[in-house]
């Protein structure tokens, strides 16, 4: 699956340009909780979609092989989902909550914009 592959690949380099420009605004804003609430949001939402892309991988040649398949990890992420939400509810002076579920869904917001610009691209 090296399509899977550069499309996590592009993905990945949006997410670090959007870290990226969270930790700017971190570094140079009066919002650090905010900024900082995102960081982390981010990056377990990168963390959850390396884990899906590995896992869909594996369950692919899984199939290929006639293996017996194992799950998607579906509570590993949510389990990574619950441990931000956790350290965003211990630590309310550094961390932002709105903005760390705000940045848990990131992933899904590039995803999105990917796809349109990828049909964007495919029609001309």
């Amino acid at each position: 699956m090296p399509e899977l592959q550069q499309l996590f690949n592009r993905h990945r380099k949006y997410i670090f340009f959007l870290l990226s420009f969270y930790v700017l605004g971190w570094g140079f804003t009066s919002y650090q909780s905010i900024f900082l609430g995102l960081i982390l949001g981010t990056g377990i939402s990168l963390f959850s979609h390396w884990l899906i892309m590995r896992r869909t991988v594996r369950f692919g040649d899984a199939v290929e092989a006639g293996q017996k398949v194992r799950s998607l990890g579906t509570f590993s992420r949510m389990a990574g989902a619950a441990f931000a939400v956790i350290i965003a509810t211990e630590y309310p002076e550094h961390l932002h909550l709105l903005s760390v579920i705000i940045g848990l869904m990131t992933i899904y917001l590039v995803i999105m914009i990917d796809y349109f610009i990828q049909q964007l691209k495919s029609h001309k």
